[in-house]
């Protein structure tokens, strides 16, 4: 990695409040065998949080399973009621794989299919009281954007994003939702389609390498309708720090302004950073979270969700960097001790033969990339400055 700048880890005198939900269920392996979350993910944050001891009794919330009345505010009945099933039998019936989606190579069968994502479910929509309470929020099994309303997509089987949404909606809520996963926030986009107090925005792999495929371009259902209000910004193949910044720029501020949020939910899937194995973006973990930061800055409660991440070292340091803002934490950058015996605990060697594995045990940034910028990069960045501006006014109705 380049560059020698790197972001802001907190401001304790520029936070709200803070609350982080986990349970210690995710120490349990989930998805099986040989599949990209096959890894620890939620559990590996939280162990190198508390190795910076920044983490109090008080900011940590226990997460609990959200009910089936809260699942089928989103979800269709017989959905809810096949996963609860397959959980109950150990196995999918082939009618539910044909009509949901469960028991695929994408979206497996494993044990506790219906209690891990409704849990993640319920610390989602904790969560989103936190935030109605005037408090930042971090749900880090949270963040589960593809899921529909009666199938399991991407690896997705309940859209945690959307009952927190609506959650926010229900107390009369206006609601930014800014998506910088790797992917298409596609399922929480068709959620709010009807809905012109929700206003979704994704910035996301070109959907001509992406999965899932369903990610619109610029203008392709990507701006205000008649009927809701959506954004995608499909970014090309290796964008870097410099880059991103320029697009999100030309979007954030505008939309803030005229969009005119009491909430924002971030979704922080880590699968846009440099070394993830599913991403093909090259974003530091630096240049990540001084997105995370430039969100933070409007002021507004936020209510971050975790999201995709395939590479646990990488997201665990991110995902430590993500709590460090919303609490208002400066974090040296050097990890301690007990983190790095965590990382290394993993056994993770994907990658151990590139030079910059054993700094991932060692520091938990890289600098930001600061290569030049593409001229196909400024074009877009154009493309989105004038798509904002043209419905801007419809934004502010």
């Amino acid at each position: 990695m380049t560059g020698e700048s790197l972001p802001v880890s907190g401001d304790p005198r520029a936070t709200r409040p803070a609350v982080f939900v986990g349970a210690a269920h995710y120490r349990r392996p989930s998805y099986g065998h040989n599949h990209p979350l096959a890894i620890p993910r939620v559990a590996l944050a939280f162990d190198v949080i508390k190795a910076y001891n920044a983490l109090t009794a008080a900011e940590f919330v226990r997460s609990r399973a959200a009910s089936v009345a809260e699942l089928t505010a989103f979800h269709t009945r017989a959905y809810v009621d096949a996963v609860k099933r397959s959980e109950a039998f150990g196995r999918v019936r082939a009618q539910d794989r044909a009509r949901h989606q469960l028991g695929t190579l994408e979206n497996p069968y494993f044990p506790g299919l219906f209690y891990t994502p409704a849990l993640a479910t319920g610390g989602s929509l904790l969560a989103a009281e936190a935030v109605l309470a005037g408090r930042h929020a971090f749900s880090p099994a949270g963040g589960m954007h593809h899921a529909a309303p009666d199938q399991a997509r991407g690896f997705c089987y309940f859209n945690d994003v959307v009952l927190a949404i609506l959650r926010l909606r229900e107390a009369g809520l206006r609601v930014l939702y800014l998506d910088i996963d790797a992917h298409h926030g596609d399922g929480v986009e068709a959620a709010f389609w009807e809905d012109t107090r929700v206003m979704t925005v994704s910035l996301h792999m070109d959907t001509a390498y992406a999965y899932p495929f369903q990610g619109g371009a610029l203008t392709d259902e990507g701006g205000p309708s008649a009927r809701g209000f959506a954004l995608n910004v499909p970014l090309p193949r290796a964008i870097h720090d410099a880059e991103y910044r320029v697009v999100f720029e030309a979007l954030w501020e505008p939309i803030v302004q005229r969009f005119r949020p009491d909430a924002v939910v971030l979704q922080t899937g880590t699968d846009a950073l440099w070394a993830d194995p599913l991403g093909r973006f090259c974003l530091s973990t630096s240049g990540f979270l001084g997105i995370v930061e430039r969100v933070i800055a409007t002021g507004l409660p936020v209510l971050a969700t975790g999201g995709g991440g395939y590479h646990p070292l990488v997201l665990a340091r991110a995902w430590t960097g993500v709590w460090a803002l919303l609490s208002g934490r400066v974090l040296p950058v050097a990890l301690p001790p007990e983190a790095s015996a965590a990382l290394r605990a993993v056994g993770w060697g994907e990658d151990e033969d590139e030079p910059y594995y054993e700094g991932l045990f060692t520091s938990r940034l890289e600098p930001r990339e600061e290569r030049p910028v593409r001229p196909e990069i400024h074009a877009l960045a154009r493309a989105v400055s004038r798509h904002v501006q043209g419905a801007r006014r419809a934004w502010a109705s």
